[in-house]
């Protein structure tokens, strides 16, 4: 089986999830230098402001780097096109399928690899010729699907056949690195351990809330509206949940999240700001380098390979 380096080109089988309004070109970049593949998260933008982006990411980088597509957005043909005409090497896609556009993509001879939260989505892309798929399970933070990781990563491998899968959600150490190759994966993709680097242009206040977040300290919001966001726990989750409870409509709940992902990342208003992040928030003690992030989640997952290996022999 390749490894997901291979595939990409990178020194790590590491790709830095597209975090919407945090992913900037500039982050990307700061992450391909650092030897994964650094993605540009599209999020709301509209096709200039990715034009912007990538433009930005290719002044600092001459290493690969792609863009995350967020299907629900309303400019997401002029996203795709822009895709296109500015050269990018690599897409991940969420929230949706991206069909329509794999076979432009595929022609540009684009990688493609779609982000899948069951495997049901997984065979259907297959077989319009994606390179990997990630499986991202209900761990990760932001929006999330149902399964597990650990659940869910295997039952993708079972059902794409030869395509490789990379693994994604909950994996923050050595340890889930291991976990990760050991399920199948080529490969893994982090998001919440990089939000504690210095390099993430996230307030200040956000990145502390991530470091003193326990294990508990998140929570998913939006299930009644099939919306699921993980976030850590604060003032706005508090109210949507009680309004959920109370069977609110679409309207009243969006009332209470509207600009929050903007309030958290860029104003570091930790109450009422979307603070989205994964059930590993828990594990993070101090901001590093990506660099290291990286270095440590594979030597450490080296590690903890080799050792289990001789441990069960």
């Amino acid at each position: 089986m390749k490894k997901l380096n291979e595939i990409l080109g990178t020194e790590f089988p590491i790709i830095q999830g597209g975090m919407a309004n945090i992913a900037t070109g500039e982050f990307a970049a700061a992450c391909s230098n650092a030897g994964a593949l650094g993605m540009i998260a599209t999020g709301g933008w509209d096709g200039d402001r990715l034009r912007q982006e990538i433009r930005r990411a290719k002044e600092l980088t001459d290493k690969p780097f792609g863009v995350n597509l967020m299907l629900m957005s309303p400019y997401a043909d002029d996203i795709a096109r822009i895709i296109l005409e500015e050269g990018v090497k690599v897409v991940t896609t969420g929230a949706g399928n991206p069909g329509k556009y794999i076979p432009a993509w595929k022609e540009a001879g684009i990688k493609v690899l779609p982000v899948v939260a069951a495997s049901v989505l997984a065979k259907r892309l297959i077989r319009l010729g994606v390179d990997a798929v990630i499986a991202e399970g209900t761990e990760s933070g932001g929006h999330v699907g149902e399964m597990t990781t650990m659940a869910l990563v295997p039952q993708v491998i079972d059902a794409v056949g030869d395509v490789p899968v990379v693994a994604a959600g909950g994996i923050a150490d050595g340890r889930q690195v291991a976990a990760a190759f050991s399920l199948g994966a080529c490969g893994i993709q982090v998001g919440t351990c990089l939000l504690a680097s210095v390099e993430c242009p996230i307030h200040e206040n956000y990145k502390q809330a991530v470091l003193k977040a326990k294990d508990s300290d998140t929570v998913v919001t939006g299930r009644s509206v099939g919306g699921p966001v993980r976030c850590l726990k604060n003032k706005m989750t508090r109210e949507y949940l009680a309004l959920e409870k109370q069977g609110a409509s679409l309207d009243e709940l969006e009332k209470v999240t509207l600009g929050g992902l903007r309030r958290a990342v860029l104003e570091g208003d930790m109450e009422h700001g979307s603070v989205m992040s994964g059930q590993v928030a828990g594990m993070l003690h101090e901001i590093k380098p990506v660099r290291q992030i990286f270095e440590e989640l594979y030597n450490g997952g080296k590690a903890v390979l080799e050792a289990t290996s001789k441990e069960w022999q």
